[in-house]
């Protein structure tokens, strides 16, 4: 069943077009994160279920429900933002409780909720503290619990780690994903933020000046990515310009400068049709390197000198320049960083590439 649907929704802003049409089927219980950079129209999307904008067309239903007209109070969802927004003057208990008072909800009832609301985020001991007596993390756990407290027919969630420190912010996407998969709650995601939509996600929506670029589960939008913009903007990427020699059966061939003739599985190159000019993506992390002569069973390989090495603790990420190239490799560092200037050898194996067409 479809928790929410979205049917050729358009949002302008005067003669300005904030999101081209757009249509999407969010699945029940599911957790969908819509990523892209700033102003790519993913707040927009959100605001727009949340009933907090209207859409200038197209149609967008809730457990079938069509929302069009129906004013945010009335669409019961639960909303968290970046700010956390709590009522500074409340309790802790007031502030979770806020919702039910509208809504007719017996007093012991709503003390019952309110309890296993605060329970829920791990927090059940600060009812009677204020919110300037938490601290950022805690806060965030309470604007959730009340967010939650009202039993929401969708979750809504914008940016909301992004104030948080990074530690902090690691810690509350995995309480985050702990609970929205307990009480299996539909919820929409809203991050700049590759890693988060990654490691949360049933789906993630890739938008980009206000179009969707690519929709899929998160592994399929990774390592298959629909455009050069989706490859760059999740993980660090290498795309080249290089020619498609020919598809032959479930093979692909490449000609990729430096390494020579590759073939590649075709499902990793399913927008080619035939030989000429293609782009080929390889992730920074694929790209392995290593001492000058050292073999690697089933990978292509070159050689590259080190112009750039950025230590990153566990692991580093090179620049290297190949002929006219300059590639990035992300390794884990075993016994020592290469150094710059050094000589090293590339592999890479045909299976970690993907292929999209020129004009992607």
């Amino acid at each position: 069943m479809s928790a929410v649907t979205l049917t050729n929704i358009v949002k302008r802003f005067g003669t300005f077009t904030a999101l081209h049409p757009m249509s999407m089927e969010i699945a029940e219980g599911s957790f969908v994160t819509l990523l892209g950079p700033s102003g790519c129209g993913k707040t927009t999307t959100l605001r727009m279920i949340a009933g907090l904008l209207d859409p200038s067309e197209g149609e967008i239903t809730i457990k079938g429900r069509r929302m069009n007209d129906v004013p945010i109070h009335k669409r019961n969802l639960g909303l968290v933002f970046q700010n956390y927004a709590l009522f500074p003057h409340k309790t802790i208990s007031e502030n979770v409780a806020f919702g039910l008072k509208y809504r007719d909800v017996p007093r012991a009832d709503a003390e019952r909720r309110v309890r296993e609301a605060l329970e829920l985020v791990q927090l059940p001991h600060v009812g009677d503290r204020y919110p300037k007596q938490l601290s950022g993390g805690q806060q965030q756990r309470i604007a959730l619990a009340r967010a939650l407290v009202i039993e929401p027919d969708v979750l809504l969630l914008d940016e909301p780690l992004s104030a948080l420190d990074a530690n902090l912010r690691e810690d509350m996407r995995v309480e985050l994903k702990r609970i929205q998969h307990r009480i299996g709650v539909t919820t929409v995601f809203v991050t700049h933020d590759q890693s988060e939509a990654l490691a949360m996600s049933d789906r993630v929506v890739v938008m980009s000046d206000g179009r969707v670029e690519q929709i899929g589960a998160p592994e399929d939008v990774y390592n298959n990515p629909e455009s050069e913009f989706v490859a760059r903007f999740l993980g660090a990427s290498n795309v080249l310009e290089v020619r498609c020699t020919g598809i032959d059966g479930d093979r692909v061939g490449i000609e990729l400068t430096g390494f020579g003739s590759l073939t590649i599985p075709r499902a990793r190159a399913p927008r080619l049709t035939g030989a000429g000019p293609a782009k080929l993506v390889i992730r920074a992390e694929k790209l392995r390197l290593a001492v000058p002569g050292e073999a690697a069973e089933g990978a292509a390989t070159t050689t590259g000198v080190v112009e750039t090495v950025d230590y990153q603790g566990q692991a580093a990420r090179y620049l290297v320049r190949v002929g006219g190239h300059q590639l990035q490799a992300i390794n884990m560092i075993d016994d020592r960083p290469f150094a710059e200037g050094e000589q090293v050898s590339l592999h890479l194996r045909p299976r970690d590439c993907a292929a999209l067409p020129a004009s992607s």
